[in-house]
C-alpha cells in the first residue's frame, strides 16, 4: 500500500524549497495538513492540489502580462 501522507521535510524536498517554507505554507493554511502527535502530515493529494492551484496561479498571472517575480532577483 502506497503511502498516503509526507512529512514538511518531504514536501520541502519535493517542491525545492527549505523546510521553512513548506512549515510556513501550512501554518499559513495554503497547504492542508493534520497534525500527527509532534509532527505535521500532508495527504499526497493535497501535495497534488496545491501544485495545481500553483500552476493555474502562474498561467493567470502570464496571461496577465505580470512575467515579474520578486523572489528571483
Amino acid at each position: 500500500m502506497p503511502a498516503r501522507f509526507v512529512s514538511i521535510a518531504d514536501v520541502a524536498e519535493t517542491l525545492s524549497i527549505s523546510s521553512r517554507q513548506a512549515y510556513g505554507l501550512v501554518t499559513s493554511g495554503e497547504l492542508p495538513a493534520i497534525k500527527v502527535g509532534k509532527s505535521w502530515r500532508i495527504e499526497l493529494t493535497e501535495l497534488e492540489a496545491y501544485i495545481q492551484r500553483q500552476y493555474a496561479d502562474s498561467q493567470a498571472r502570464v496571461a496577465a502580462g505580470d512575467f515579474g517575480d520578486e523572489d528571483e532577483r
